[in-house]
């Protein structure tokens, strides 16, 4: 072992590039060194080891003589071993010895081992896989064939069959052989062999030819065997897709047919599941007021008129389609996208009766036009005095009441009751019958005269119609209209027996045959006197519904229909037409003044003057109460139209005497120029309105043309009309919001702020309603309903148990001057029990440097009462340092004008430190409004105020939640501010 480093040094050196397992021995065969592979090979280091003693025991004998043999100088020698690894592991090897060359001056051996059991492992891996790929080839479902230099080279059973070949006839031969033609060999061979040879796979779908020439179509998969190797060929797997491109095409077809189907369907379809709308054509889209895409994943709940109509339809046709059966309902309501209901016959069934889970198939035919017609047809036979009955196979199907009281039956007695039963005996019944019958049958109308029986057996004489219902099915059945023709059938007779009598003693009893021709005359005479009477009431109705029942002017419906025609007429001809509202200024108060009488005089008055003041072609209307419309057609300009608004204000401006009264009225009247103002009759009326209210506006007793600008003081009105009756329909609601203390970052109070809830425009900010309610005058009520709702909230959270929350309420300039304020404040404090100290009212820095000592006294009583006060908007208004330092208040609050910019603007920084510091000079507390950001909030905290309030904390919560803020944030200090604007 001492002299191992002299022969190691410069062997180690050359078994380290070796490159395999290999070690040097000495002269007495001792392992001096070896590399990193034989290391590898034996799993440990083999140095100071005899040689012999790695090999296994068994294979000693060969490997001594043959490695003392080189020891001793011999020859290079090989031969196949087993050594010992760690563990006791053999590794079958290949041993190479080499004497160490002359040159090195030693004795010694280089050993070299080739480990062949690795060779042995991947021989067997390479059979294994070989018999693993002739399973495949032999057994896959697919078709495999290997190609090389265009011919195929070997292919399975399947491939054969697929190709209408067997194997031998397919193995060897070009490739040429399964394709079409050469021309589609070729540009398979161009387009994709390239790709394969790049290592890349292809797909393609492709027809190929059997060996009786019948084309199919293929998906063939190819890769190349060893993209390195071009020599190594293709490999394809084939599949036969015939079936399923047919079944494909089938598909696209059934697709296409059936949109088609849809797409042109006269009702509407729509697909649902899992009650969201999967799919509808055209129709049904247009039918519900929606685009197609719009009701795609729309729930089904929404075309419903609300969410317990819903709730109701399913419950009625869920059970049937989770059961595979049909739905029907015949007449159903439903709700288009504008809100409009309209009427619907409803058909449905599951898309997959068995496992119904494939969704639902709706059918929808839109009925509402047939639905008025029906009622408008049954109103008509159910209101007329003659008899209308229908019948079926001999058989009464369905009757009006005429029927019911001419033949004196019950309202339902007589259906399904036989036809001969109306008839005085069963031969009279045939006989009709057979006159009838032929011509029905053609579809022929038949009238005849005939004698009818009574349910009780009386019997009467009656004019009688039939005619089929379907002329195109005339088994469909008959209607039948019956006139009682007793009188008419007396009064014949009666002139009959007269003739008879006058033959019979034409000498004795001339004198009264001649009477009694002149009584029948007389009848005769009445009778069409009857007639006359009948058609001039029918005149008279058709007046009254076209006409005002007061003053005989045509009404809306007439107007409506007028305007209609002259829009046409003006769309034809070029010129123009103009439509004036008339509103009568203070008719309300001589109407509630004088009485209804005196005010119905007056309108008809005023109703002849306008007839008189307008033109021949002009058309006045009464729309109801004091306002009345002029049509006015064919004018050249707003000039002409100008005219005639002058005439009808000069026609009104004489005094009216009426009962003994001298009255006096004007009149405010909106004009609007069609085309130029609208082109349709809503939007002429509207517009019209709307300048008749700008007219008022500006003093009454004049005219305006309508201006766009008109739409928003029309918006106006109608806001104003609406709020006249929103307290009264407790339409208004209390919304909290926090306010934090800037130092703990902890709730310190809650303002709450008044919310118009408008029916149909859900919820009204406060910027659009409290200007009006100052204006007006409604300020004051409803000011005072803030007050007590927000007192009677705080007791009402008492009672639950929550911290008291002191108020404060804001109070408008108009509340605050009204002379009302104080009683009202002591009245609600009486009511509802609630401690003056919890309250706080708020007013705006504008309105107390309003009223100088007056503003003071108010104040001071307010403050006597033991309520705080506080000034709002602080900062937009002009405050005196006098007043303020006199009045009695406690805190004020920052605009959120300041604190929007308050990070880049260091102007409103500056005004924001300066009313902070007037504050604390004062002893005053600051709460800051419109705080949004964490900037602002940090620069506030900087600035030293104390309060702040926005949207970076929480957004107003209605008044069912801010209990539940009460209950979740910490209540220290808490006091709510309760907001009236």
């Amino acid at each position: 072992m001492n002299d191992a480093p002299a022969i190691a040094d410069p062997v180690t050196d050359a078994l380290q590039l070796i490159g395999m397992p290999a070690c040097a021995c000495d002269g007495g065969g001792i392992v001096v060194a070896s590399n990193a592979e034989f290391d590898a090979l034996l799993a440990r280091d083999p140095r100071g080891m005899a040689m012999v003693d790695l090999f296994a025991r068994h294979m000693r004998g060969d490997g001594c003589a043959a490695l003392e043999a080189a020891l001793a100088g011999g020859d290079t020698a090989a031969w196949d071993s087993c050594v010992i690894a760690a563990a006791g592991r053999y590794v079958a090897v290949q041993v190479t010895v080499k004497p160490f060359p002359a040159a090195l001056g030693r004795r010694g051996a280089t050993i070299l081992l080739h480990d062949i059991g690795a060779v042995q492992r991947d021989q067997q891996a390479l059979r294994k896989a070989l018999l693993e790929q002739r399973a495949i080839l032999e057994n896959a479902a697919v078709g495999i064939i290997f190609s090389k230099h265009d011919h195929v080279q070997e292919c399975n059973m399947r491939a054969a069959e697929m190709f209408g070949y067997a194997r031998h006839e397919m193995e060897g031969k070009p490739s040429l052989m399964l394709y079409p033609d050469v021309e589609q060999f070729d540009t398979m061979r161009e387009r994709w062999m390239p790709v394969l040879h790049e290592g890349q796979s292809v797909t393609l779908e492709t027809p190929m030819k059997r060996g009786d020439g019948a084309l199919f179509w293929c998906r063939a998969h190819g890769r190349a065997v060893d993209p390195s190797d071009r020599q190594a060929g293709m490999v394809w797997i084939v599949e036969d897709i015939s079936e399923q491109r047919a079944a494909s095409e089938a598909t696209r077809k059934i697709l296409l047919e059936q949109k088609a189907i849809l797409d042109n369907a006269s009702v509407g379809i729509l697909f649902t599941k899992n009650q969201h709308m999967l799919s509808c054509n055209p129709r049904i889209a247009a039918m519900f007021g929606y685009a197609p895409d719009e009701m795609i994943g729309m729930h089904a709940g929404a075309v419903f008129p609300s969410e317990q109509v819903y709730r109701e339809f399913g419950a009625e046709a869920g059970p049937l389609l989770a059961h595979g059966r049909p739905f029907e309902k015949k007449e159903f309501r439903f709700q288009r996208k504008d809100g409009s209901l309209f009427w619907c016959r409803v058909r449905a069934k599951a898309v997959d009766q068995e496992q119904n889970d494939g969704g639902t198939i709706w059918i929808l035919e839109d009925v509402t036009l047939s639905r008025q017609n029906q009622m408008e047809s049954e109103a008509l036979m159910n209101n007329a005095s003659i008899s209308i009955l229908f019948t079926r196979e001999r058989t009464i199907t369905r009757h009006n009441r005429g029927f019911a009281e001419m033949f004196r039956y019950g309202s339902e007695e007589a259906n399904g009751m036989s036809c001969e039963a109306l008839y005085p005996s069963v031969a009279a019944y045939e006989a009709l019958s057979a006159q009838a019958g032929p011509l029905l049958a053609a579809a022929r109308p038949f009238q005849t005269e005939i004698e009818l029986r009574r349910k009780d057996g009386s019997t009467f004489w009656a004019q009688l119609i039939a005619y089929v219902v379907n002329p195109d099915a005339p088994e469909q059945g008959t209607i039948w209209i019956a006139e009682d023709r007793t009188e008419h059938k007396a009064a014949e007779e009666s002139l009959r027996q007269a003739a008879d009598s006058v033959r019979r003693a034409r000498d004795e009893l001339e004198i009264r045959v001649l009477e009694r021709t002149a009584e029948l005359a007389g009848a005769n005479t009445m009778l069409q006197g009857e007639i006359v009477e009948r058609r001039q009431a029918e005149a008279r109705v058709h007046h009254m519904a076209y006409h005002d029942s007061l003053t005989g002017l045509p009404n809306r419906a007439l107007l409506t229909d007028r305007v209609e025609r002259a829009v046409l007429n003006a769309q034809r001809t070029g010129r123009s037409l103009a439509v004036m509202f008339l509103d009568l200024d203070r008719f309300k108060t001589i109407n509630d003044s004088l009485g209804h009488l005196t005010g119905d005089a007056l309108l008809k008055e005023v109703a002849g003057r306008l007839c008189r003041a307008v033109r021949a072609s002009d058309t006045v209307a009464r729309l109801g109460g004091d306002e009345f419309v002029v049509l006015a057609p064919h004018i050249r300009d707003s000039e002409e139209a100008a005219q005639v608004a002058e005439k009808i204000i000069d026609a009104l401006a004489p005094p009216f005497p009426l009962d003994g009264h001298t009255l006096h009225i004007t009149p405010s009247i909106g004009i609007c120029i069609c085309p130029d103002d609208g082109q349709d009759v809503e939007t002429l009326m509207r517009h019209a309105d709307a300048a008749m209210y700008h007219a008022k506006a500006a003093g009454r007793n004049n005219y305006q043309f309508f201006t766009q600008k008109m739409n928003s003081a029309a918006t106006f009105f109608e806001l104003e009309s609406s709020l006249r009756s929103a307290l009264a329909q407790d339409q208004f609601e209390l919304h909290f919001q926090p306010i934090i203390d800037i130092g703990s970052r902890r709730l310190h109070s809650l303002e709450v702020l008044l919310r118009w809830r408008r029916p149909g425009s859900g919820l009204v900010g406060p910027d659009k309603f409290i200007p009006i309610l100052e204006e007006n005058g409604l300020i004051v009520p409803v000011g005072e309903w803030v007050i007590r709702r927000a007192c009677e909230q705080s007791m009402e959270w008492k009672r639950q148990g929550l911290q008291p929350v002191p108020l404060a309420v804001n109070l408008s300039p108009r509340q605050f001057m009204h002379r009302g304020l104080m009683p009202a404040i002591r009245r609600i404090l009486d009511e509802t029990g609630i401690d003056p100290a919890l309250l706080e009212f708020e007013i705006t820095e504008t309105a107390l440097m309003q009223h100088g000592e007056q503003t003071l006294d108010i104040l001071g009583q307010i403050n006597a009462m033991g309520i705080r006060l506080s000034i709002d908007d602080f900062g937009t208004g002009y405050s005196s340092l006098a007043y303020l330092k006199r009045f009695p208040v406690k805190k004020i609050k920052i605009d959120r004008a300041f604190i929007k910019d308050l990070e880049k603007s260091a102007e409103d920084r500056a005004i924001v430190a300066a009313i902070i510091a007037l504050s604390d000079s004062l002893q005053l507390s600051v709460v800051a409004e419109g705080v949004e950001t964490e900037g602002h909030y940090a620069l506030l905290q900087q600035q030293g105020c104390q309060f702040a309030q926005g949207y970076l904390f929480s957004q107003p919560v209605p008044r069912a939640n801010a209990g539940n803020l009460l209950e979740r944030l910490d209540c220290v200090q808490s006091r709510v501010a309760i907001t009236g604007v």
